[in-house]
């Protein structure tokens, strides 16, 4: 302070004879009395350059602690006395109603936490602990703090305020607290001496694994290099206010001698620390006189060390502050001043309410380059560098500058690493973990853990249709309806349209047996056309025989048509192909059955039953019957056709593509005609069953009707249980099925005798054992 009013007395750009007074601060009584003597006024010689006239002080610098300064800040404030601090960092001092004469050339406290809730959540910390001194500058910190914390999404873990004088079940509180903690990062707003005591603690039982980050009362003092606990300060982390050069000052400082100062206490107490003497020789016996040393030229002492000047320099631009604000109310110009009709303060008797109004107005830049202004609450801007302690042993520490917090800059390039590598705690140069939660993955949403901070939640999987596309998601969104989530539950991918297709193996199969079905028809056809005039085909009613096979190949053939992607025709095709071709079929089967019953009837005594059901009639019954269920289909497709649906009901993650039946009447009235024909067809062959011929076709048709009935009776409830593409392929078994089974059981029989035994294929043979009934 003394050397920045000199540099100015001996600026001609500055008012010259700036005088002061220094008073001593021990104890809160001595502070207050030397507070009420400053803003009484003195009539005497106030400093060592003889200025002999100052009725009140026109500005106060101090103090460097935030409790002392609340204390004679307010009363200083009552009195309009501008009270400037270069430590008192408490975020209480900028209620301008309190203190409303309060300036500072350090930041707040509040922008101290401010960056330290950023640093926390750069690193990603989460879950961090907290200890705070019992005192202003501890709790009102620690409360911006926590705030600043929660605006960033960190979570704290306050453990408790203690003070070093306190009592001892206060810090074993803290200690125990600590070591059952799940947090690995501790924020400490306390004062050196209180981590002293701490991080001592901490090693005496042997809980050294933490990350500290230090506020900038303790962070950089070299007092910790003592501490037992020393070891675990390595790779902490926190914030002090910039350093600067401030040129002469250190010759300045080595020019220093008790004589200039005889009256001064601290000068005398200074020069015997530095060279361990006595001034007074006969007051102190275990000391050697300090008359044999000069000055402190050639002297590497503490006091003579200018390379860290930080909170030095707040000083430095207190002094300079005061000497602007009283330049630019001497300099005023009449008429433009700031007061009432433009007037400016009588220079002859300036008062500090005046000076108080300059000063909240202040605005220059240092030598250092630096710019010196106040807010409306007499804060500075907020400027800090992020020490990171990389080596602390007994007597020594080293730090190196990792990062800088600048306030003035846009809120999301405040806090800027400069790209040195960091030492972490315990010498790791890992960034450590402090999560009370890991973060919730993609495809997941968190759920906070009841009464615990919402840091502590479980990450759940989302249900089934949604998904998170963000890291720590704390809601899950619905997919849209023909989407569905991928494998990790990140993404809405269209949901796999489901059919039985031509390419995949099941569809493959059955239309391999479609066509074989088909085939073998054509082929057992060629062999009745071939021998077409052989008894055993004449006497099976060879025309109803080869229609029977053509409406056999439309069977097999119609099941193609189940296959395949559905769309409108082939819906509509394939229910009414299916329908007309097997009422066809049964059409032809039954009227076999009604043939070979009658032909046995017409062969009794008196019988005319034939000639009602010649060839005509046969084509005609057949031709009835088929056109009743051309009428039922036609109905259907005109009231209510088969169209294709995207069932989304069975499967949630993919669609079915199916043929919905439009009318579920006509459906029914259409598999209904079939099943009513079959079973009149199967108990007609029934009844005809043992007539007395050696081939007798009636048995060949009970047989193939059996089978055909067994069938769609086991496809109904098999066709109404099974999911998408299975339904149709349970369809197709039943057409084919039944196919074989009519093909089978009525023209191989033929066929073997047509091939394999043509002894048999006599007109004697077939009707041999009637003509033995006959006579």
């Amino acid at each position: 302070m003394i050397f920045a009013i000199e540099e100015i007395n001996q600026n001609p750009a500055f008012l010259p004879n700036l005088g002061y007074k220094i008073y001593n601060s021990c104890g809160m009584t001595n502070m207050m009395k030397s507070a009420l003597d400053l803003a009484n006024g003195q009539r005497e010689i106030i400093d060592e350059r003889n200025c002999t006239k100052a009725d009140t002080a026109l500005a106060i610098l101090g103090h460097s602690a935030s409790a002392p300064t609340v204390g004679f800040a307010r009363i200083m404030g009552r009195f309009q006395i501008p009270v400037i601090s270069h430590f008192a960092t408490c975020a209480c001092l900028s209620n301008r109603e309190e203190f409303p004469s309060f300036f500072r050339t350090i930041p707040s406290d509040l922008h101290q936490s401010r960056a330290l809730a950023k640093l926390v959540k750069h690193f990603g910390w989460t879950w961090v602990g907290a200890i705070s001194n019992k005192n202003d500058y501890g709790v009102d910190g620690m409360a911006s703090f926590i705030q600043a914390a929660q605006e960033e999404g960190v979570c704290i873990e306050y453990y408790e305020a203690f003070d070093q004088t306190g009592p001892l079940h206060d810090l074993n509180k803290v200690v125990e607290t600590v070591k059952h903690s799940t947090s690995k990062v501790i924020v400490a707003f306390m004062s050196h001496r209180e981590v002293n005591v701490l991080v001592t603690e901490l090693y005496r039982q042997n809980i050294t694994a933490l990350q500290l980050v230090g506020s900038d009362a303790w962070i950089t003092d070299h007092s910790l290099t003592d501490s037992e606990g020393r070891s675990i300060l390595v790779g902490s982390l926190g914030f002090v206010v910039s350093k600067a050069q401030i040129p002469g000052l250190e010759e300045h400082l080595r020019q220093i001698h008790p004589s200039q100062f005889p009256d001064s206490h601290f000068v005398r107490d200074l020069w015997e620390d530095v060279f361990n003497c006595a001034l007074n020789d006969s007051s102190n016996t275990q000391k050697k006189p300090c008359s044999g040393f000069e000055s402190l030229q050639n002297v590497e002492s503490y006091f003579t060390d200018v390379s860290e000047l930080r909170f030095t320099y707040n000083v430095y631009k207190s002094v300079y502050a005061v000497a602007h604000a009283i330049h630019n109310l001497v300099t005023c110009e009449e008429g433009r001043g700031p007061f009432y009709n433009g007037s400016c303060a009588d220079t002859k008797n300036i008062q500090p309410w005046q000076v108080l109004h300059y000063l909240q107005n202040v605005n220059f830049t240092t030598s250092q380059g630096e710019r010196v202004t106040f807010d409306q609450n007499g804060d500075s801007p907020a400027k800090y560098e992020l020490i990171n302690l990389q080596h602390v042993t007994s007597g020594t520490i080293h730090f190196d500058t990792v990062g800088v917090f600048d306030a003035s800059l846009p809120h999301d390039r405040q806090f800027i690493m400069n790209g040195m590598k960091i030492v972490w705690e315990g010498g790791s140069h890992t960034v450590p973990v402090s999560v009370c939660s890991e973060s919730c993955n993609l495809g997941k949403r968190k759920v906070f853990q009841k009464g615990k901070p919402v840091c502590c939640y479980d990450c759940i999987p989302c249900a089934d249709g949604e998904i998170s596309n963000i890291t720590d998601s704390m809601e899950c969104f619905k997919c849209p309806i023909d989407y569905w989530p991928n494998t990790r539950g990140d993404t809405c991918i269209l949901k796999e349209i489901e059919f039985l297709s031509f390419e995949e193996i099941m569809g493959i199969i059955l239309t391999l047996f479609c066509l074989m079905g088909a085939i073998f028809t054509t082929l057992i056809a060629s062999v009745f056309f071939h021998f077409r005039e052989t008894p055993i085909v004449r006497a099976n009613n060879s025309e109803l025989s080869f229609l029977l096979l053509f409406s056999l190949t439309l069977c097999f053939l119609c099941s193609l048509t189940f296959i395949g992607r559905p769309s409108q025709w082939s819906c509509m095709l394939r229910h009414t192909a299916f329908g007309i071709t097997f009422v066809l079929c049964i059409s032809c089967v039954l009227g076999k059955t009604i043939v070979v019953l009658m032909a046995f009837r017409a062969t009794l005594p008196g019988s005319n039953m034939m000639k009602w059901f010649g060839p005509a009639q046969q084509r005609f019954n057949v031709l009835g019957f088929t056109l009743i269920q051309v009428i039922i289909c036609i109905l259907w497709l005109t009231i209510s056709p088969p169209f294709p649906f995207k069932n989304m009901n069975h499967y949630k993650d993919k669609i079915i593509l199916e043929c919905a039946l439009g009318s579920s009447v006509g459906f029914w009235a259409v598999l209904g005609y079939i099943g009513l024909l079959a079973v009149l067809c199967f108990l007609l062959a029934f009844l005809a069953r043992k007539l007395p011929d050696n081939f007798n076709e009636a048995k060949f048709i009970t047989f193939s009707m059996l089978i055909f009935c067994a069938v769609w009776i086991t496809f109904i409830p098999a066709y109404a249980s099974s999911p998408g593409k299975f339904t149709v392929a349970v369809e197709i078994f039943a057409i084919l099925t039944s196919s074989y089974g009519l093909l089978f059981c009525i023209f191989i029989p033929k066929c073997v005798v047509i091939l394999l035994r043509p002894e048999q294929n006599t007109k004697k043979h077939v009707i041999g054992k009637t003509k033995d009934i006959h006579h």
